[in-house]
């Protein structure tokens, strides 16, 4: 009789074989044709997104290259990022609040990293292919300054108001570079992580309010004087 023998039981674990996006790999691959040493960082995760990260000498370039190049049409959103970590803490609570005084963290960053405390950033899209792009650029706090995206992609317009009033930063040959929110005396930037929130200074977050008791309820200071 012949004894058939079970498959050996084996504890190796299975080895997922990495994907590849051959999409978002070509868009790069172009880029770095386009833009050569401007291109100082790139990252894809395959079928999820793409994130690129240029020299500020390039960022006009970059806009010009998706759009021409890439068929870039739609422009999404700009915005910027101060990665210096508050000097207040989590400010969960009051400064006044916290038992010992807060030990800055060192700086980090995101995606395609950053060499700079503050980063603007931008998102396009090829709406035909579904393919979106997310920009990165480092900015010096020496000169917080760039280019405009306005004239290539008009929807940049009020994004860069928005980012230059919170955030201090100034869109060279911007066609309307006026404010949005804040009145024109106002002082400082109120997105930037060492712009003190006076609110959560004095009074413990989220503050400490008066309630009124509801009619036909008492107070418990009611309850021990009666």
């Amino acid at each position: 009789m012949i004894q058939l023998s079970s498959p050996e039981e084996t504890n190796e674990e299975e080895v997922e074989i990495p994907k590849r996006d051959d999409i978002r790999e070509d868009l790069i691959s172009k880029l770095k044709n386009d833009l050569g040493e401007s291109l100082v960082a790139t990252e894809v995760v395959a079928e999820v997104d793409v994130w690129v990260r240029v020299t500020k000498e390039a960022w006009l370039e970059t806009a010009q290259v998706l759009l021409n190049r890439h068929n870039m049409k739609y422009f999404n959103f700009l915005s910027a990022i101060d990665w210096l970590p508050s000097p207040f803490g989590r400010d969960m609570d009051a400064q006044v609040d916290q038992p010992e005084p807060v030990t800055p963290e060192e700086m980090t960053w995101g995606t395609t990293g950053g060499e700079t405390r503050f980063q603007l950033l931008a998102r396009v899209h090829d709406l035909e292919n579904h393919l979106g792009i997310s920009l990165k650029v480092d900015l010096e706090d020496t000169d917080l300054s760039i280019e405009s995206w306005s004239s290539i992609y008009p929807g940049a317009d009020w994004h860069e108001r928005e980012v230059s009033e919170m955030f201090g930063i100034t869109f060279l040959n911007h066609p309307n570079p006026v404010k949005l929110y804040l009145p024109g005396d106002f002082e400082g930037y109120p997105m930037r992580k060492d712009f003190a929130l006076l609110a959560r200074r004095i009074k413990p977050w989220p503050g400490i309010v008066d309630v009124e008791d509801m009619p036909g309820e008492e107070s418990e200071e009611d309850e021990v004087d009666a």
